[in-house]
């Protein structure tokens, strides 16, 4: 990514702005840029990277979320053994926890997914993928299918 350089300064300094998302703009301006994006090695490989990142964000949200789960009984021993709290109280305590930290994780993921585009990229990816696997079929499977 650091090797190449950007063949259309102006351009690839538009679509750095934008984190290289160009699903919200008009048809026209698109064209462009995804011509770019095509010719150009060292946008394409940053296109690469910020859609690996959005990923990577939304399941590390995810895995959070699991790891404050998995330390239900952790809170438990402490609840009873160190603080000297009864039953009502420490149960009462790790559901309001657990509720918190199930807000906090899904507005998190929420955020994560609304401000990258991760959902558009990987429509886009399934759909390519999709086109693939129809191009490799048999032209009597093919007919088949509705359009």
């Amino acid at each position: 990514m650091a090797r190449t350089q950007c063949t259309d300064r102006v351009v690839g300094a538009i679509l750095g702005s934008w984190r290289y998302d160009i699903s919200g703009i008009t048809p026209e301006m698109r064209r462009d840029y995804e011509q770019h994006l095509l010719e150009c090695a060292h946008c394409k490989s940053r296109q690469k990277f910020h859609r690996s990142l959005d990923g990577t964000l939304a399941v590390l949200t995810a895995l959070f979320a699991l790891a404050v789960l998995q330390r239900v009984k952790f809170m438990e021993h402490v609840a009873f053994n160190i603080l000297g709290l009864d039953k009502v109280s420490m149960y009462q305590m790790l559901v309001s926890a657990a509720f918190a930290g199930l807000a906090f994780s899904l507005i998190a993921f929420v955020l994560v997914l609304v401000t990258t585009p991760a959902s558009a990229y990987l429509g886009g990816m399934a759909a390519e993928r999709a086109r693939l696997i129809e191009a490799r079929l048999p032209e009597a499977i093919r007919s088949l299918r509705p359009r």
